[in-house]
């Protein structure tokens, strides 16, 4: 009986019809499965508001869970929703809600902390092992009708935000902001950004909202830097491709880094490495500026070599970097007063009811994809 409402639900949905009090999701079945089903409505605690989910962008994460299953140590054990970069409208509020109204347009940071552990009371809540992060199992995200959402972590977009669109990136734009928040990064300061995906650029915009005077953006796919060339990077370099055989990934790197200097690339403050693959790590590394910062922003394999004694001589400071916190306000400041500019990412746009078809593209990268958003079920 649960199986064929659920086909009677998709169907109607399907035709633009949606069923009463209807909460359409789209669930990551099993790896390589991604299907609509009809959830319940959710009502919102007293400390949360309900939200109308608008728009939800694609990350590169949720493509790694519908392909790999897992990321680490996370694994995808029972259907999941997928999506964590979304925005929206609030239609109801718990009792205890005292910021926020039905009606408001916000922006929903996808990760809830515990609030009492010691990160959580340091302002770290990215650390918060307790964390409950969208789209990470086993904690369902917000490509869905409707999501319920800790009033505190929704931020109201002001009345010059461009429009719900650019705010389903302020999640992606956080990790930026973040980064070049670890590396400390000042007016005046260079910087190289190793990936020139979405969080490279936006971490790129981030770097130039704070005052950098030159971002160099390397990368191995031209049409990539072509857009970063026009997004924000003052200069782009294309990286190569392949390790000659016999050649470690370290020597790899340290040739490749010489290379660079020889071509008038010079050594930067502040590096952030957005690709997580290991020879930019390495030629990261080679390329920050003795007392300089590196920021490991991208993930890849779990274990890579790195020259720890270039590290050491030349005192450079190796950090990592974790999601965000305290960011999401800032963000959505710096796009209200036009600091950075979101809408060019916007590469393409797809109706709720091709979810799936937008996840093909972004995974098999069609179109010279940037970001790819899926729009809620009432405003395609």
């Amino acid at each position: 009986m649960l199986i064929i409402l659920e086909l009677v639900h998709f169907t109607l949905y399907s035709h633009g019809i949606m069923p009463e009090n209807s909460n359409i999701s789209w669930v990551l079945k099993r790896i390589g499965d991604i299907q609509a089903e009809n959830r319940p409505r959710p009502s919102p605690k007293p400390n949360e508001v309900e939200i109308a989910v608008k728009v939800t962008g694609i990350c590169g994460s949720d493509v790694h869970y519908w392909v790999q299953g897992h990321i680490g140590d996370f694994i995808v054990k029972e259907p999941m929703v997928l999506g964590h970069e979304s925005s929206g409208i609030v239609t109801n509020i718990g009792r205890d809600c005292k910021i926020l109204k039905v009606g408001d347009q916000v922006a929903i940071e996808p990760g809830i902390p515990c609030y009492i552990c010691h990160f959580c009371k340091n302002g770290q809540y990215n650390l918060c092992k307790d964390m409950k992060f969208a789209a990470t199992p086993p904690i369902n995200g917000t490509l869905c009708q409707y999501y319920c959402c800790p009033e505190d972590f929704c931020v109201k977009l002001p009345d010059n935000f461009p429009s719900l669109e650019e705010a389903a990136l302020i999640e992606p734009l956080s990790v930026g902001i973040h980064s070049c928040k670890l590396a400390d990064l000042r007016a005046g300061q260079t910087v190289i950004i190793f990936g020139a995906g979405p969080v490279g650029l936006l971490a790129g915009a981030a770097a130039k909202a704070s005052g950098a005077v030159k971002i160099t953006m390397v990368d191995i796919n031209q049409s990539r830097l072509d857009f970063a060339k026009n997004y924000v990077a003052n200069e782009v370099v294309l990286a190569e491709r392949e390790i000659p055989q016999g050649l470690s990934s370290v020597n790899f790197a340290k040739r490749f880094s010489q290379k660079l200097l020889e071509s008038g690339v010079e050594q930067a403050d502040v590096i952030l490495e957005c690709s997580g693959v290991e020879t930019c790590i390495q030629t990261g590394i080679y390329m920050t500026k003795s007392k300089g910062t590196f920021v490991q922003v991208g993930m890849g394999m779990e274990v890579v070599p790195i020259p720890i004694a270039d590290i050491g001589v030349r005192e450079i400071k190796f950090m990592g970097s974790f999601r965000y916190c305290n960011t999401y306000k800032q963000a959505v400041q710096l796009v209200s007063a036009g600091f950075i500019n979101l809408k060019p990412l916007i590469t393409h746009r797809f109706k709720f009811q091709d979810a799936v078809k937008a996840f093909e593209t972004v995974k098999e990268r069609k179109d010279n994809v940037i970001k790819a958003l899926i729009l809620g079920t009432d405003t395609n």
